[in-house]
């Protein structure tokens, strides 16, 4: 999954995009991150955007996830959190301000029920154009 997603994002940058926003969940979320700031030490015009549910929705993950999560979030170029506080909602509003804010979606997707059915959906119903990785 990582190699597909760093082609698409790769494809992306060559059709003229610049500019990547990341959920920041654990997962696909984190590791898409990761993939354009390694690839911005090449292509120093890209641009990451970090949308946060919440202030400190990570706090219960693993050591593991918080540092990945913390180092995406401090080499970003921008962060935003969309809610004050946590609840269930926070998650499908920073989806839905993500695509109000895209051109283009790049998502893995393993066909089930979920926030990420939900967020193509919205896409689908703004017509944003998405390039959609079959997950497990």
């Amino acid at each position: 999954m990582r190699i597909l997603l760093e082609q698409e994002i790769w494809r992306a940058v060559g059709g003229g995009y610049t500019t990547f926003l990341t959920g920041m969940a654990r997962g696909t979320d984190l590791i898409a991150g990761e993939i354009v700031l390694r690839l911005r030490e090449r292509e120093r015009d890209l641009r990451l955007i970090c949308a946060l549910p919440y202030p400190d929705f990570e706090a219960r993950w693993s050591a593991d996830w918080q540092k990945r999560y913390r180092r995406v979030l401090a080499a970003a170029d921008l962060s935003r959190c969309i809610c004050p506080c946590f609840s269930y909602g926070a998650y499908q509003a920073r989806n839905v301000w993500m695509i109000d804010h895209s051109s283009l979606v790049i998502a893995v997707f393993n066909g089930e029920p979920g926030g990420t059915k939900n967020t193509l959906l919205y896409a689908q119903q703004q017509g944003i154009p998405q390039v959609v990785i079959k997950g497990q």
